[in-house]
Order: C-alpha cells, then structure tokens, then sequence
C-alpha cells in the first residue's frame, strides 16, 4: 500500500528497493538501485496547469545506494534485477 493516497502498486512504494533510469551523458541513460524514501503523488501537478512544462514535479524519492537522492516518476522504476 502506498502510505499517501491508499493505491496499491505492484513494483513501487515507500521503502520498495527500486532500479530506476535517468538520464546520462549524451542522449543514453543509465539505471542505478536505491530505495523508495517518499511519494509525493498529492503534489504531483499538470504542467499545463502551470503554464510551462519544464522543472516537473516528479512523483518518488529515491535514495540511490551510492548515497545521492534522485527524483523520478513511474515510467522511470522497475524491480531491480
């Protein structure tokens, strides 16, 4: 269960050990692990609601294993391997 909004998801919630992908140099990107620390689902807002599309709210913290904290959405996690 995820604490904030009760929905039930298979691969992701607070304390879920993820792999997540981000963006690396050039145009390729590159998969690290960490562990889910918060979901911000209730902040999560259209960027057109906004007026630009650029600096996204994105919905989970993830503290990777080598100690940085990156910010990532659905499309991004994946069960590690």
């Amino acid at each position: 269960m995820n604490e904030q909004n009760g929905e039930t998801n298979a691969v992701t919630g607070v304390g879920s050990r993820v792999k997540v992908t981000v963006p690396g140099p050039g145009s390729g990107r590159v998969a690290y692990t960490g562990v889910v620390i918060e979901d911000y689902a209730d902040m999560v807002i259209d960027s057109e609601s906004v007026g630009r599309d650029w600096a996204p709210v994105h919905r989970w913290a993830i503290a990777l294993d080598d100690g940085r904290l990156v910010f990532a959405d659905d499309d991004d996690l994946a069960t590690p391997d």
